[in-house]
Protein backbone atom coordinates (compact mmCIF):
# COMPACT_ATOMS: atom_id res chain seq x y z
CA UNK A 1 0.00 0.00 0.00
CA UNK A 2 0.78 3.45 -1.23
CA UNK A 3 2.07 5.55 1.81
CA UNK A 4 0.61 9.22 2.39
CA UNK A 5 3.74 10.58 1.26
CA UNK A 6 3.83 8.53 -2.16
CA UNK A 7 0.40 9.71 -2.40
CA UNK A 8 1.48 13.57 -2.16
CA UNK A 9 4.02 13.72 -3.86
CA UNK A 10 1.92 11.75 -6.78
CA UNK A 11 -0.85 14.73 -6.48
CA UNK A 12 -1.55 16.90 -9.50
CA UNK A 13 -3.72 19.20 -7.50
CA UNK A 14 -1.41 19.35 -4.48
CA UNK A 15 -0.19 23.46 -5.52
CA UNK A 16 -3.73 24.48 -4.75
CA UNK A 17 -3.06 23.61 -0.99
CA UNK A 18 -1.21 26.67 -0.23
CA UNK A 19 -3.80 29.09 -2.15
CA UNK A 20 -6.38 28.58 0.79
CA UNK A 21 -6.32 30.09 4.37
CA UNK A 22 -6.24 27.91 7.14
CA UNK A 23 -4.74 28.37 10.71
CA UNK A 24 -1.71 26.47 11.02
CA UNK A 25 -1.86 23.02 12.61
CA UNK A 26 -5.86 23.16 11.51
CA UNK A 27 -7.03 20.12 9.08
CA UNK A 28 -10.73 21.41 7.97
CA UNK A 29 -12.54 18.46 7.13
CA UNK A 30 -16.11 20.70 6.90
CA UNK A 31 -15.31 21.52 3.49
CA UNK A 32 -19.22 19.95 2.57
CA UNK A 33 -20.80 23.10 4.96
CA UNK A 34 -18.74 25.33 3.94
CA UNK A 35 -15.54 25.92 1.83
CA UNK A 36 -12.32 27.41 2.79
CA UNK A 37 -11.35 30.93 1.73
CA UNK A 38 -8.65 31.12 -1.29
CA UNK A 39 -6.35 33.83 -1.90
CA UNK A 40 -7.90 34.35 -5.12
CA UNK A 41 -11.67 34.53 -3.84
CA UNK A 42 -10.65 37.30 -1.54
CA UNK A 43 -8.37 39.07 -4.37
CA UNK A 44 -12.08 38.79 -6.63
CA UNK A 45 -13.82 40.21 -3.65
CA UNK A 46 -11.20 42.83 -3.21
CA UNK A 47 -11.54 43.86 -7.10
CA UNK A 48 -15.16 44.25 -7.28
CA UNK A 49 -15.57 46.10 -3.89
CA UNK A 50 -12.77 48.55 -6.11
CA UNK A 51 -15.09 48.59 -8.81
CA UNK A 52 -17.51 50.10 -6.47
CA UNK A 53 -15.47 52.61 -5.14
CA UNK A 54 -13.70 53.57 -8.30
CA UNK A 55 -16.52 54.04 -10.25
CA UNK A 56 -19.74 54.13 -8.79
CA UNK A 57 -22.66 53.70 -10.73
CA UNK A 58 -21.03 53.21 -13.27
CA UNK A 59 -19.64 49.92 -12.32
CA UNK A 60 -22.62 48.08 -13.87
CA UNK A 61 -21.64 48.47 -17.51
CA UNK A 62 -17.68 49.70 -16.65
CA UNK A 63 -15.00 47.80 -14.88
CA UNK A 64 -13.19 44.39 -15.67
CA UNK A 65 -16.52 42.42 -14.55
CA UNK A 66 -19.48 45.10 -15.36
CA UNK A 67 -22.29 43.33 -12.62
CA UNK A 68 -25.31 44.21 -15.50
CA UNK A 69 -23.91 41.06 -17.24
CA UNK A 70 -21.71 39.49 -14.52
CA UNK A 71 -24.51 36.47 -13.57
CA UNK A 72 -24.74 34.97 -17.26
CA UNK A 73 -20.90 35.68 -17.58
CA UNK A 74 -20.22 33.51 -14.36
CA UNK A 75 -23.06 31.09 -15.48
CA UNK A 76 -21.62 30.43 -18.73
CA UNK A 77 -18.44 29.37 -16.82
CA UNK A 78 -19.89 27.21 -14.33
CA UNK A 79 -21.84 24.96 -17.32
CA UNK A 80 -19.34 22.54 -17.84
CA UNK A 81 -18.68 22.20 -14.39
CA UNK A 82 -22.73 20.66 -14.33
CA UNK A 83 -22.44 19.53 -17.88
CA UNK A 84 -25.30 22.41 -19.26
CA UNK A 85 -24.98 24.32 -22.01
CA UNK A 86 -24.19 28.14 -21.02
CA UNK A 87 -27.82 29.33 -21.63
CA UNK A 88 -28.93 26.37 -19.19
CA UNK A 89 -27.61 27.97 -16.52
CA UNK A 90 -27.58 31.34 -14.08
CA UNK A 91 -25.93 32.30 -10.84
CA UNK A 92 -28.86 33.88 -9.01
CA UNK A 93 -30.71 32.92 -5.67
CA UNK A 94 -30.39 30.14 -3.11
CA UNK A 95 -31.37 26.82 -2.97
CA UNK A 96 -34.55 27.36 -1.47
CA UNK A 97 -35.93 30.52 -3.33
CA UNK A 98 -34.81 28.63 -6.53
CA UNK A 99 -36.67 25.77 -5.37
CA UNK A 100 -39.76 28.25 -5.13
CA UNK A 101 -38.88 29.00 -8.84
CA UNK A 102 -38.67 26.25 -10.46
CA UNK A 103 -41.49 25.05 -8.38
CA UNK A 104 -43.38 28.24 -9.63
CA UNK A 105 -42.70 27.50 -13.29
CA UNK A 106 -42.42 23.80 -13.98
CA UNK A 107 -45.02 22.65 -11.97
CA UNK A 108 -48.54 22.50 -13.39
CA UNK A 109 -50.52 20.14 -11.60
CA UNK A 110 -53.76 19.12 -12.58
CA UNK A 111 -56.46 16.98 -10.59
CA UNK A 112 -54.80 13.58 -12.43
CA UNK A 113 -51.23 14.53 -11.60
CA UNK A 114 -50.53 16.83 -8.23
CA UNK A 115 -48.36 14.85 -6.09
CA UNK A 116 -44.28 15.60 -5.39
CA UNK A 117 -42.53 13.06 -4.70
CA UNK A 118 -39.25 13.68 -2.39
CA UNK A 119 -37.60 11.58 0.38
CA UNK A 120 -37.44 11.33 3.95
CA UNK A 121 -34.20 12.07 3.77
CA UNK A 122 -34.25 15.38 2.24
CA UNK A 123 -32.62 18.30 3.92
CA UNK A 124 -35.30 20.01 5.99
CA UNK A 125 -35.47 23.23 3.73
CA UNK A 126 -36.21 21.37 0.43
CA UNK A 127 -39.22 20.10 2.24
CA UNK A 128 -40.05 22.89 3.49
CA UNK A 129 -40.29 25.08 0.32
CA UNK A 130 -42.44 21.75 -1.35
CA UNK A 131 -44.74 22.11 1.43
CA UNK A 132 -45.02 25.58 1.29
CA UNK A 133 -45.47 25.88 -2.31
CA UNK A 134 -48.29 23.06 -2.10
CA UNK A 135 -50.36 24.95 0.03
CA UNK A 136 -49.86 27.98 -2.10
CA UNK A 137 -51.29 26.21 -4.40
CA UNK A 138 -54.39 25.24 -2.45
CA UNK A 139 -52.94 21.63 -1.94
CA UNK A 140 -52.77 20.19 0.92
CA UNK A 141 -49.21 18.19 1.46
CA UNK A 142 -50.79 15.45 3.31
CA UNK A 143 -51.61 14.20 0.24
CA UNK A 144 -49.90 15.87 -2.49
CA UNK A 145 -46.29 14.75 -0.54
CA UNK A 146 -45.07 11.34 -1.17
CA UNK A 147 -41.83 10.49 0.50
CA UNK A 148 -39.92 7.71 -0.45
CA UNK A 149 -38.48 5.65 2.24
CA UNK A 150 -35.34 4.41 3.38
CA UNK A 151 -34.68 1.15 4.20
CA UNK A 152 -31.83 1.35 6.37
CA UNK A 153 -31.87 5.20 7.35
CA UNK A 154 -29.33 6.41 5.75
CA UNK A 155 -29.65 5.75 1.90
CA UNK A 156 -32.25 5.15 -0.74
CA UNK A 157 -32.61 2.19 -3.10
CA UNK A 158 -33.25 2.94 -6.52
CA UNK A 159 -36.17 0.34 -6.79
CA UNK A 160 -37.98 1.87 -4.00
CA UNK A 161 -37.94 5.63 -5.87
CA UNK A 162 -39.38 4.05 -8.75
CA UNK A 163 -42.15 2.42 -7.01
CA UNK A 164 -43.33 5.66 -5.77
CA UNK A 165 -43.64 7.55 -9.30
CA UNK A 166 -47.50 6.52 -9.62
CA UNK A 167 -49.87 8.06 -12.23
CA UNK A 168 -51.01 10.67 -9.73
CA UNK A 169 -47.01 12.38 -9.57
CA UNK A 170 -46.44 15.71 -11.78
CA UNK A 171 -42.45 15.63 -10.34
CA UNK A 172 -39.90 14.34 -8.31
CA UNK A 173 -37.25 16.62 -6.39
CA UNK A 174 -34.19 14.74 -4.79
CA UNK A 175 -30.86 15.22 -3.78
CA UNK A 176 -27.63 14.47 -5.88
CA UNK A 177 -25.87 13.62 -2.92
CA UNK A 178 -27.76 12.90 0.34
CA UNK A 179 -26.41 15.07 2.71
CA UNK A 180 -26.21 12.72 5.82
CA UNK A 181 -24.77 9.59 4.41
CA UNK A 182 -22.85 11.05 1.19
CA UNK A 183 -25.11 8.52 -1.31
CA UNK A 184 -24.32 9.82 -5.28
CA UNK A 185 -27.85 8.90 -6.57
CA UNK A 186 -27.86 7.44 -10.27
CA UNK A 187 -28.84 10.78 -11.54
CA UNK A 188 -29.57 9.76 -15.45
CA UNK A 189 -31.36 6.40 -14.92
CA UNK A 190 -33.82 8.25 -12.31
CA UNK A 191 -34.73 11.17 -14.45
CA UNK A 192 -35.08 8.22 -17.10
CA UNK A 193 -37.59 6.76 -15.26
CA UNK A 194 -39.64 9.60 -14.34
CA UNK A 195 -40.12 10.46 -18.00
CA UNK A 196 -41.19 7.15 -18.78
CA UNK A 197 -44.09 7.98 -16.46
CA UNK A 198 -44.75 11.60 -17.66
CA UNK A 199 -42.59 12.91 -14.57
CA UNK A 200 -40.36 16.09 -14.22
CA UNK A 201 -37.27 14.93 -12.66
CA UNK A 202 -35.32 17.85 -10.54
CA UNK A 203 -32.08 17.54 -8.17
CA UNK A 204 -30.71 19.54 -6.01
CA UNK A 205 -27.19 19.67 -6.02
CA UNK A 206 -26.07 21.03 -2.65
CA UNK A 207 -23.38 18.18 -2.09
CA UNK A 208 -22.02 17.24 -5.42
CA UNK A 209 -21.59 20.37 -7.06
CA UNK A 210 -17.79 21.06 -7.26
CA UNK A 211 -16.82 17.77 -5.98
CA UNK A 212 -17.94 15.46 -9.00
CA UNK A 213 -18.70 15.78 -12.64
CA UNK A 214 -22.30 15.86 -13.63
CA UNK A 215 -24.20 15.79 -17.45
CA UNK A 216 -27.54 17.28 -16.50
CA UNK A 217 -27.95 18.20 -19.84
CA UNK A 218 -27.40 15.01 -21.51
CA UNK A 219 -29.03 13.33 -18.46
CA UNK A 220 -32.30 15.08 -19.65
CA UNK A 221 -32.53 16.51 -15.78
CA UNK A 222 -35.78 18.92 -16.07
CA UNK A 223 -34.25 21.60 -13.49
CA UNK A 224 -31.75 21.49 -11.07
CA UNK A 225 -30.95 24.12 -8.23
CA UNK A 226 -27.43 24.11 -6.00
CA UNK A 227 -25.40 26.67 -3.73
CA UNK A 228 -21.40 27.53 -3.93
CA UNK A 229 -20.27 28.11 -0.91
CA UNK A 230 -19.50 24.22 0.16
CA UNK A 231 -16.95 22.32 -2.76
CA UNK A 232 -17.51 25.51 -4.89
CA UNK A 233 -15.62 28.06 -2.21
CA UNK A 234 -17.22 30.65 -2.73
CA UNK A 235 -18.36 31.80 0.81
CA UNK A 236 -20.74 32.04 3.51
CA UNK A 237 -23.86 32.69 1.80
CA UNK A 238 -22.65 32.85 -1.31
CA UNK A 239 -24.78 33.31 -4.33
CA UNK A 240 -26.30 30.04 -6.03
CA UNK A 241 -27.59 28.60 -9.09
CA UNK A 242 -30.00 27.15 -11.18
CA UNK A 243 -30.38 24.60 -14.14
CA UNK A 244 -33.31 24.55 -16.07
CA UNK A 245 -33.06 22.34 -19.43
CA UNK A 246 -33.66 24.24 -22.72
CA UNK A 247 -37.14 22.25 -23.70
CA UNK A 248 -38.72 24.65 -20.54
CA UNK A 249 -37.42 28.09 -21.82
CA UNK A 250 -40.74 28.98 -23.28
CA UNK A 251 -42.18 28.88 -19.84
CA UNK A 252 -42.53 32.14 -18.29
CA UNK A 253 -40.70 32.54 -14.60
CA UNK A 254 -43.87 31.52 -12.27
CA UNK A 255 -42.05 34.43 -10.18
CA UNK A 256 -41.32 37.08 -12.44
CA UNK A 257 -38.39 40.10 -11.34
CA UNK A 258 -36.72 42.96 -13.02
CA UNK A 259 -33.09 40.97 -13.98
CA UNK A 260 -35.16 38.58 -15.59
CA UNK A 261 -35.78 40.76 -18.26
CA UNK A 262 -34.31 40.81 -21.72
CA UNK A 263 -31.41 42.90 -20.80
CA UNK A 264 -31.98 45.04 -24.33
CA UNK A 265 -35.09 45.59 -22.67
CA UNK A 266 -34.79 46.03 -19.30
CA UNK A 267 -34.19 49.65 -18.58
CA UNK A 268 -37.08 50.68 -21.28
CA UNK A 269 -39.10 51.00 -17.79
CA UNK A 270 -41.95 49.03 -19.23
CA UNK A 271 -44.63 46.84 -16.96
CA UNK A 272 -45.20 44.24 -19.75
CA UNK A 273 -42.50 41.63 -18.87
CA UNK A 274 -40.25 41.15 -21.76
CA UNK A 275 -38.83 37.76 -20.60
CA UNK A 276 -35.15 37.13 -21.46
CA UNK A 277 -33.39 34.13 -23.41
CA UNK A 278 -32.63 30.64 -21.38
CA UNK A 279 -32.04 30.25 -17.74
CA UNK A 280 -31.21 34.32 -17.22
CA UNK A 281 -35.17 34.71 -17.26
CA UNK A 282 -35.22 33.08 -13.99
CA UNK A 283 -33.39 35.39 -12.25
CA UNK A 284 -35.80 37.37 -9.70
CA UNK A 285 -34.16 40.49 -8.31
CA UNK A 286 -31.30 42.54 -8.64
CA UNK A 287 -27.75 40.27 -8.02
CA UNK A 288 -25.71 40.40 -5.10
CA UNK A 289 -22.62 41.17 -6.54
CA UNK A 290 -20.42 41.24 -3.54
CA UNK A 291 -21.77 37.79 -2.66
CA UNK A 292 -21.42 36.32 -6.26
CA UNK A 293 -17.47 37.57 -5.89
CA UNK A 294 -15.83 35.24 -4.79
CA UNK A 295 -17.41 32.53 -6.97
CA UNK A 296 -14.79 34.39 -9.78
CA UNK A 297 -11.64 33.52 -7.86
CA UNK A 298 -12.93 29.98 -7.65
CA UNK A 299 -14.09 28.95 -10.72
CA UNK A 300 -10.46 30.05 -11.83
CA UNK A 301 -9.25 27.38 -10.08
CA UNK A 302 -11.72 24.92 -10.90
CA UNK A 303 -10.82 25.60 -14.87
CA UNK A 304 -7.02 25.06 -14.14
CA UNK A 305 -7.78 22.03 -12.37
CA UNK A 306 -10.40 20.70 -14.20
CA UNK A 307 -13.53 18.39 -12.58
CA UNK A 308 -12.44 15.56 -13.56
CA UNK A 309 -8.91 15.15 -11.87
CA UNK A 310 -10.87 17.20 -8.88
CA UNK A 311 -13.19 14.05 -9.08
CA UNK A 312 -10.09 11.22 -9.56
CA UNK A 313 -8.28 12.72 -6.29
CA UNK A 314 -11.71 13.20 -4.03
CA UNK A 315 -12.35 9.63 -4.54
CA UNK A 316 -8.41 8.95 -3.37
CA UNK A 317 -9.10 10.54 -0.49
CA UNK A 318 -12.11 9.48 0.67
CA UNK A 319 -11.04 5.64 -0.20
CA UNK A 320 -7.71 6.15 1.70
CA UNK A 321 -9.77 7.89 5.13
CA UNK A 322 -12.40 4.98 5.30
CA UNK A 323 -9.40 2.46 4.73
CA UNK A 324 -7.64 3.61 7.74
CA UNK A 325 -10.75 4.16 9.50
CA UNK A 326 -12.11 0.67 8.89
CA UNK A 327 -8.42 -0.54 9.40
CA UNK A 328 -8.16 1.41 13.07
CA UNK A 329 -11.35 2.40 14.50
CA UNK A 330 -13.69 -0.04 13.82
CA UNK A 331 -16.14 1.20 16.53
CA UNK A 332 -17.70 3.52 13.77
CA UNK A 333 -20.22 2.59 11.48
CA UNK A 334 -18.93 3.97 8.01
CA UNK A 335 -22.55 4.13 6.49
CA UNK A 336 -21.69 5.90 2.94
CA UNK A 337 -21.74 3.40 0.26
CA UNK A 338 -18.69 1.12 -0.41
CA UNK A 339 -18.35 1.98 -4.82
CA UNK A 340 -17.13 4.70 -5.98
CA UNK A 341 -20.27 5.11 -8.43
CA UNK A 342 -22.23 5.59 -5.45
CA UNK A 343 -20.61 8.23 -3.34
CA UNK A 344 -20.12 11.88 -3.29
CA UNK A 345 -17.21 13.78 -1.22
CA UNK A 346 -17.91 13.50 2.03
CA UNK A 347 -17.46 9.92 4.23
CA UNK A 348 -20.48 9.24 7.07
CA UNK A 349 -19.66 7.64 9.84
CA UNK A 350 -22.45 6.95 12.79
CA UNK A 351 -21.41 6.57 16.42
CA UNK A 352 -23.73 7.05 19.02
CA UNK A 353 -21.58 9.71 20.93
CA UNK A 354 -21.04 11.71 17.60
CA UNK A 355 -21.71 14.98 19.22
CA UNK A 356 -19.67 14.81 21.60
CA UNK A 357 -16.78 13.53 19.58
CA UNK A 358 -17.50 16.12 17.12
CA UNK A 359 -16.43 18.75 19.96
CA UNK A 360 -13.49 16.58 21.20
CA UNK A 361 -11.95 16.50 17.03
CA UNK A 362 -12.46 20.19 17.14
CA UNK A 363 -9.78 21.09 20.42
CA UNK A 364 -7.99 18.61 18.52
CA UNK A 365 -7.64 21.03 15.90
CA UNK A 366 -10.06 18.73 13.69
CA UNK A 367 -12.84 20.25 11.50
CA UNK A 368 -15.38 18.34 11.29
CA UNK A 369 -19.36 18.29 10.88
CA UNK A 370 -22.16 16.70 12.68
CA UNK A 371 -25.53 15.79 11.62
CA UNK A 372 -28.15 14.79 14.34
CA UNK A 373 -28.61 12.47 15.88
CA UNK A 374 -25.39 10.30 15.36
CA UNK A 375 -23.58 11.36 12.24
CA UNK A 376 -20.27 12.26 12.34
CA UNK A 377 -19.33 13.70 7.97
CA UNK A 378 -15.25 14.16 6.95
CA UNK A 379 -14.77 15.72 3.82
CA UNK A 380 -11.54 16.06 2.74
CA UNK A 381 -11.55 18.79 -0.20
CA UNK A 382 -9.15 18.06 -3.25
CA UNK A 383 -7.87 21.50 -3.53
CA UNK A 384 -6.95 21.85 -0.14
CA UNK A 385 -6.80 18.10 1.72
CA UNK A 386 -3.97 16.00 1.51
CA UNK A 387 -3.31 12.24 2.53
CA UNK A 388 -1.34 13.45 5.37
CA UNK A 389 -4.04 15.27 6.46
CA UNK A 390 -6.83 12.16 5.92
CA UNK A 391 -4.11 9.97 8.13
CA UNK A 392 -3.28 13.13 10.79
CA UNK A 393 -6.92 13.34 11.31
CA UNK A 394 -7.58 9.67 11.87
CA UNK A 395 -4.41 9.46 14.79
CA UNK A 396 -6.09 12.27 16.40
CA UNK A 397 -9.52 10.47 16.30
CA UNK A 398 -7.98 7.17 17.58
CA UNK A 399 -6.20 9.23 20.45
CA UNK A 400 -9.45 10.68 21.41
CA UNK A 401 -11.44 7.08 21.58
CA UNK A 402 -8.58 5.58 23.13
CA UNK A 403 -8.33 7.68 25.77
CA UNK A 404 -11.88 8.56 25.65
CA UNK A 405 -11.13 12.42 25.44
CA UNK A 406 -14.85 13.09 24.51
CA UNK A 407 -16.48 12.19 27.54
CA UNK A 408 -15.17 15.61 28.31
CA UNK A 409 -18.05 17.02 26.68
CA UNK A 410 -21.64 16.69 26.27
CA UNK A 411 -23.14 15.03 23.69
CA UNK A 412 -26.07 17.21 22.14
CA UNK A 413 -25.14 19.36 18.99
CA UNK A 414 -23.78 22.92 19.21
CA UNK A 415 -26.48 25.89 18.09
CA UNK A 416 -24.85 25.88 14.61
CA UNK A 417 -23.81 21.88 14.01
Amino acid sequence: MATAIELDGEDVLARFKQEFYQPEGQIYMDGNSLGLMSQRAEAKLMELMDSWKIHGIDGWTEGANPWFTLAEEMSARIAPVIGAKPHEVIVTGSITSNIHQMLSTVFLPTAERFVIVVDELNFPSDIYAVESHLRLRGLDPATAVRKISSRDGYTLEYEDIVSELKEDVALLLLPSVLYRSGQLLPIREITAAAHDKGILAGFDLAHSIGALPHELHLDGVDFAVWCHYKYMNSGPGGTGGLFIHERHHHLAPGNAGWFGSDKAKQFDMDHRFSKAEGAGAYQIGTPNIFSMAPLLGSLEMFEEAGIGAIREKSLKLTAWLRGLIRGQLPEFADVTPAEDRERGGHIALAHPEAARICKALKQAGVVPDFRSPNIIRLAPVAFYTSFADVEETVMRLKKIMQGELYKEFTNDRNVVA
